[in-house]
């Protein structure tokens, strides 16, 4: 297939539904051969299914991102299945809801709830990168994106281990970008606003007419916008984009 990933091989975490599955069915179609990952194989088979019956390639990976040697297990998979790693994106993480009861303030907030969206949206995010990188330090180079959020750059009440958690990502992207400029490695991050996935449903469903108010575009995001910006990101076309927090958000964090 042709496209502005032609030729690459990509790891997507999170890739079973929502901005991930997104990611990867649009990465194929851009040319990319695909390794979807998620929890367990059997929840990435339906993207790869869908990869697959249009004529790309992809296979199904299984894992936790917040145990080392699951996610080098995953990224060796990738390199033994396709020869090669040139682009990832670091999708996996949870909302609130997968971290134990919402609407907590800090003083609140357990501190299971606390590490437990620590281990996955920024410990996660930092094995995957240091497995990545650890394999495209010899192979010429690559292309990283992260998936932070607007709360990785504004606060956000009954959030702040999620705000804590994405305020990290963009840090650690900044830092990785700096660190291996020089090695042809480009890193950065998405910072989606609202987007429709099924991570945000029940929230909508609840708060919707109050959330897109402060939205100018008064509407939700969806998974295949968030994606055109990170397909891009991977390719070749973003050369001289590094270290850089990509907002998609109908204009929120500009309001």
């Amino acid at each position: 297939m042709t496209g502005i990933l032609a030729g690459k091989t990509a790891f997507v975490t999170g890739g079973a539904s929502g901005i991930g599955r997104a990611t990867a069915v649009m990465m194929a179609r851009e040319g990319a051969r695909v390794a979807v990952a998620d929890r367990t194989e059997d929840s990435a088979a339906a993207t790869v299914a869908l990869i697959n019956s249009a004529g790309g390639q992809a296979i199904a990976l299984g894992g936790d991102v917040a145990i080392e040697a699951d996610v080098a297990a995953m990224v060796a998979r990738t390199v033994a299945a396709f020869g090669a790693l040139d682009c990832a994106f670091n999708n996996a993480g949870i909302g609130g809801r997968g971290a134990g009861p919402v609407g907590r303030r800090t003083h609140e907030m357990s501190q299971d709830s606390f590490d437990t969206m620590i281990a996955i949206n920024l410990r996660g995010v930092f094995l995957c990168m240091k497995h990545e990188i650890g394999h495209m330090l010899g192979h010429g180079g690559g292309a990283i994106v992260n998936t932070a959020s607007i709360a990785g750059l504004i606060g956000l009440p009954a959030s702040s281990h999620y705000v804590a958690a994405k305020h990290g990502v963009v840090g650690l992207t900044k830092t990785a970008a700096m660190e291996y400029a020089q090695d042809g490695i480009r890193v950065n991050c998405v910072n989606p606003g609202y987007v429709a996935t099924p991570m945000t449903d029940e929230t909508m469903q609840r708060r919707y007419d109050e959330l897109m108010a402060k939205v100018p575009m008064h509407r939700l995001g969806t998974a295949d916008e968030i994606a055109e910006a990170v397909v891009w990101m991977c390719s070749d076309k973003a050369s001289f984009m590094t270290g850089a927090s990509h907002i998609i958000d109908g204009g929120y964090y500009a309001a």
